[in-house]
């Protein structure tokens, strides 16, 4: 039920700001049709917006889903000891450094 209301909350939201800026284009135009000098936006706009905002924050926060565990006692919760501790044992590099390097005992 609050998914539904935060949609609805941010629809409206969507709608007032889209609102607020066709008529902040209106005014600006019709102030330049008339050649005055721009001044601020009507107070009307401007609490328009305001409101689209002050809607739109908790719409979001109500249409979003749970937050998730993101520490890492919640990511070892989820996973066994095989896969938490999935490291490799001591390797033994020497075996594969003589098939690289060649023996580098000898003296030249």
């Amino acid at each position: 039920m609050s998914q539904i209301l935060g949609r609805v909350l941010v629809g409206v939201a969507l709608l007032a700001v889209l609102h607020a800026a066709f008529s902040t284009y209106e005014h600006l135009s019709i102030l330049k049709a008339l050649s005055r000098p721009t001044t601020s936006l009507p107070t009307s706009i401007v609490v328009e917006a305001l409101a689209s905002l002050l809607l739109f924050i908790p719409g979001i926060a109500l249409a979003s889903g749970p937050l998730k565990d993101v520490t890492y006692r919640g990511e070892l919760a989820k996973r066994s000891i095989d896969d938490a501790d999935a490291r490799m044992g001591f390797m033994r590099l020497s075996k594969r450094g003589k098939a690289l390097f060649g023996d580098l005992d000898r003296t030249t």
